[in-house]
């Protein structure tokens, strides 16, 4: 859901320890580690196909584990070539998505100024700075979405006047059901909206 939620202290005028009135959440994008782990596997697994290739058309081992010389060309190594071309450009695409973090970004709520700031990374382009201003008073509840099954969702949306719903959380895997509920009550509590979808 989000790397790491704080509500930062201060220190009141009467030198009481105090919840300050500025909420900020470190939302993960996309890098985080299934992700480094997936772009790994799949550049390792679609360079030894290609090396297969080109080691069945040079009659060459250019591999440590196996001897692909005895492959025939036409059609088994050509075949490899072009599963190492997807794999690597399958590859490129997972390490420029980590590369740009897109998803990442922050939450970010105070009370002193009044205004909720929603910030997520993009593709690179004109619009690969996402960014959401408004005020707390247009704030209308903070939604969670529970949806089970086999592709299951657990996320909060936040509920603005006059916009759809903003998600709060990453995308990819589902949180628990404890933390999801935590975070939203949080929230809630700090912006003085209601919960919804519980």
């Amino acid at each position: 859901m989000t790397a790491s939620t704080k509500i930062n202290k201060g220190d009141s005028p009467n030198g009481d320890r105090s919840a300050s009135s500025v909420l900020h959440q470190k939302v993960i994008g996309s890098r985080r580690f299934s992700n480094y782990w997936w772009a790994t596997v799949v550049t390792l697994g679609a360079t030894g196909f290609l090396l297969a290739a080109i080691s069945s058309y040079l009659k060459v081992n250019l591999l440590l584990v196996s001897d692909p010389t005895q492959l025939v060309f036409v059609p088994q190594g050509l075949v490899m070539g072009l599963y190492g071309a997807a794999g690597l450009l399958l590859a490129l695409y997972l390490w420029l998505v980590i590369l740009w973090d897109v998803g990442g970004g922050y939450n970010d709520f105070s009370q002193e100024t009044g205004s909720v700031k929603i910030f997520r990374w993009g593709f690179p382009g004109k619009n690969r700075r996402i960014e959401i201003d408004s005020t707390i008073q247009d704030v209308q509840s903070v939604r969670v979405d529970i949806k089970e099954g086999l592709n299951p969702r657990r996320a909060l949306y936040l509920r603005i006047k006059g916009r759809r719903d903003i998600p709060l959380t990453r995308v990819g895997q589902p949180v628990s059901l404890t933390e999801l509920e935590t975070k939203g009550a949080e929230l809630a509590r700090f912006l003085g909206v209601p919960l919804e979808g519980l």
